[in-house]
């Protein structure tokens, strides 16, 4: 005698569920690697990853409306809704940690080591082509307040080098982090011995461009080093240009330290 077997029926809104997470992660995917090879605008991925977002949310509440439905009415489809749910959720894991980095950090998009005369970004032909018309904005006094009070440890590098010593080490160090140099002015031996450089570094997910000015001066004994990082999108950094700054001054300390 045959058993007739009944395949128990699983929750729609699980497969759904399973479904539209797997498409956001695609589609974050997507808007990732857009930004970062340049085939899109910043600010198109970044649309692109938001729609995502909206999908992995919609994920979400499918997620939780499954789990209702097989609780009540003893459906399959626990392991799809959990797979959405996680899937969804990570998406929202880094978005949710710059939030709590914005909460806590001031809403800045600009940091140097020398809040009463930033390092200027240079004004030739070469740098200005460069930056492709977005010219960094001037620091003005909320922002010297805000970084003052958020990053008191960014201060000058003063090195016991001279200024062709300190100017070389610099460019050693902006190529050994990543960033792209884009010109370069060497101590004018003839004038005040002073070196300028312009670089730009991007973000690790989205390639987001900063604008990186340094600035070397020659004093009585030491060689002052200073750094200003401006980002070009969005007028929160969520802290980026004082880690920058940070890894090019630890950096610059490690080979000439500061004594």
């Amino acid at each position: 005698m045959r058993r007739l077997i009944v395949d128990e029926p699983v929750a729609g809104a699980a497969r759904w569920s399973r479904r539209l997470a797997i498409f956001a992660a695609a589609i974050a995917v997507v808007a990732v690697a857009l930004a970062r090879i340049q085939a899109a605008a910043p600010t198109a991925a970044l649309t692109v990853f938001a729609a995502a977002l909206v999908i992995a949310a919609i994920a979400i509440v499918l997620a939780g409306s499954a789990a209702v439905a097989i609780w009540r009415d003893g459906l399959k489809g626990a392991g799809q809704a959990a797979f959405g749910f996680a899937l969804a959720a990570a998406l929202f894991a880094y978005p949710a940690y710059l939030a709590v980095v914005a909460f806590a950090l001031p809403p800045i998009n600009q940091v140097t080591t020398d809040l009463a005369s930033p390092p200027p970004f240079m004004l030739s032909t070469k740098a200005r082509a460069a930056r492709t018309g977005a010219e960094p904005p001037p620091l003005d006094d909320e922002t010297r307040a805000a970084q003052r009070a958020a990053y008191p440890d960014l201060e000058t590098v003063k090195v016991e080098m001279d200024s062709s010593e300190a100017y070389r080490l610099s460019l050693s160090v902006a190529s050994d982090l990543g960033w792209r140099i884009l010109d370069a002015e060497p101590p004018n031996l003839a004038g005040n011995g002073s070196a300028l450089i312009e670089a730009t570094d991007r973000s690790l997910f989205f390639g987001l461009v900063s604008d990186i000015a340094i600035r070397i001066q020659p004093g009585a004994t030491r060689t002052a080093i200073d750094v200003h990082s401006v980002s070009r999108i969005g007028k929160h950094d969520f802290g980026a240009n004082a880690a920058r700054i940070r890894r090019f001054i630890a950096a610059v300390k490690e080979d000439a330290p500061e004594h």
